[in-house]
């Protein structure tokens, strides 16, 4: 299907979110559409897929003038999107999930819905269980199942947003495979919104490039990256150098620590923890390490083993004793991957969140002191350069300023902070931004243990490594002297 787009405009109050965007998608062809956070990237694509209207401007598809009153309405002329949080119910099982958008039923046809699934899934390369619960998927396999289901809806047009955050390797390599098959053999136009721009360079035909929502370039691939980063920022991105970690005082003792994750049991975890010290857990997808970051927030439970924390008196206090609320008085604080699912509110604004980490704004009062929570608000919107305002309710902001916003809402005073992917969405600036911010708390003394899919990310920012495989854990003391080639190797079974 040939896409044009017409000099799109949307305006939400005084921001001009698109601003006279034009641009035409050529059947067969795959497109990345970049940007930093805010350029209108996702605001264009929801237009696109039908969840918002356009301010003015127009869609041609294949030729013919298009209107679309909603995303299902938008499908049926043959444009899905696959958003970064899929959208699907966590109660139902994956099937139910695959049946929902179906040609209504008073009772739907399960046996054919399941062979459909199958097969869709056979021919994406995707391995779904039919009865498993969606709560009980990662993100990688959620966002294989809302694919599979465009597809069999006759999806033409695929827009796929970040969808390489929080799955392996092997499953980005199956995806990829996949939209260059449906791209090449049956001349689907697939759109990718992406900031990793190595995902960019292994799957694109063409790039074109938002920025402040105006186009400012068009590229065919392949391209130099330095060129699209100067493109997407105005200049080019240099990466910095951060000082070692003081490793000195004891915060946490992990001894012969064994849980259950959902794929497989972790056993005989051993693991001291030191103030001012970044350890990255690095593992496939479902291989234990989200479960442990998990254990140690209390949100796991841990079938052997003990951990304690230490305070600057050397005093000790056994948390598997402690359920997340009472850690989290102790200064240890957690952060998911899962933002609208778990991090944050829908319905809520900015300001509400604010006000939900701030007890001492209502100490003593039934009441919320509401102009002190709103200060604090434009405060941190300001630091963290939040494009949002104290009033916008938090699903209104894009994916990468949400994710803002949940680092914006963590507590100064610190003693471990654990983080599930902390960057997932972000461009390049603002990882290096939250990274900044995060390196800052380590030097007021918190320990950081985060998971990301990202091996450079984990490499870059880490001062030494847990590898997960197979339910055992093992350490890269010196990550700055490892490749990403040989940390792949590690978390695929190969031992040092």
């Amino acid at each position: 299907m040939r896409v044009q787009l017409d000099h799109i405009v949307k305006i939400f109050g005084v921001l001009r979110a698109n601003d006279d965007i034009s641009m035409t998608l050529e059947e067969g062809k795959i497109y990345a559409i970049l940007g930093e956070n805010g350029a209108g990237k996702s605001t264009l694509m929801k237009i696109l897929s039908g969840y918002q209207p356009a301010t003015s401007g127009n869609i041609i598809l294949d030729g013919q003038r298009s209107a679309f009153s909603s995303p299902a309405d938008a499908l049926r002329r043959g444009i899905g999107m696959l958003h970064q949080d899929p959208l699907d119910v966590a109660v139902m099982t994956v099937l139910d999930n695959f049946i929902l958008g179906r040609p209504a039923a008073m009772i739907p046809d399960r046996r054919s819905a399941r062979h459909d699934l199958v097969e869709t899934c056979k021919r994406l390369g995707f391995n779904l269980n039919p009865d498993t619960h969606i709560d009980q998927l990662t993100i990688g396999e959620r966002q294989q199942l809302e694919i599979a289901r465009l597809i069999s809806l006759g999806a033409k047009v695929l827009i796929l947003d970040e969808p390489t955050t929080g799955i392996s390797t092997e499953q980005k390599e199956a995806l990829f495979n996949s939209l260059k098959r449906l791209a090449s053999e049956e001349k689907l136009t697939v759109i990718l919104v992406s900031h990793k721009l190595e995902d960019v360079k292994a799957l694109c035909d063409a790039v074109i490039v938002l920025r402040s929502g105006k186009v400012v370039g068009e590229r065919a691939m392949p391209c130099d990256v330095a060129e699209l980063v100067a493109l997407m920022f105005g200049q080019e991105i240099e990466r910095s150098p951060r000082d070692l970690a003081i490793r000195e005082r004891l915060v946490l003792q992990v001894r012969g620590l064994g849980l259950q994750a959902r794929r497989v049991a972790v056993h005989d975890v051993d693991l001291d923890v030191r103030a001012g010290e970044v350890i990255g857990l690095a593992g496939l997808d479902g291989s234990g390490q989200e479960a442990f970051l998990r254990a140690l927030a209390g949100l796991q439970p841990i079938n052997a083993g003990s951990l304690t924390l230490t305070n600057a008196k050397a005093e000790s206090l056994r948390l598997d004793k402690l359920d997340y609320h009472a850690r989290v008085q102790r200064g240890i604080c957690f952060a998911p991957a899962g933002r609208l699912e778990e991090g944050l509110v829908q319905g809520l604004t900015v300001a509400e969140h604010f006000a939900l980490t701030m007890p001492a704004a209502n100490a003593g009062s039934a009441w919320i002191d509401w102009s002190r929570v709103n200060q604090h608000a434009d405060a941190q919107i300001a630091h963290y350069y939040i494009r949002g305002r104290a009033d916008s309710n938090i699903e209104t902001l894009s994916g990468g300023n949400q994710q803002r916003t949940l680092i914006a809402l963590l507590p100064e005073d610190l003693k471990l902070l654990l983080l599930e992917d902390p960057t997932r969405g972000l461009d390049v600036e603002s990882v290096r931004w939250v990274w900044s911010q995060l390196l800052d708390r380590r030097q007021h003394g918190a320990a950081i243990l985060f998971t990301s899919p990202d091996l450079d990310e984990i490499i870059e920012y880490s001062d030494r490594v847990l590898v997960f495989y197979g339910g055992e854990v093992s350490t890269v003391d010196d990550p700055a002297n490892i490749s990403v080639t040989q940390l792949g190797s590690l978390i695929g079974g190969k031992r040092a």
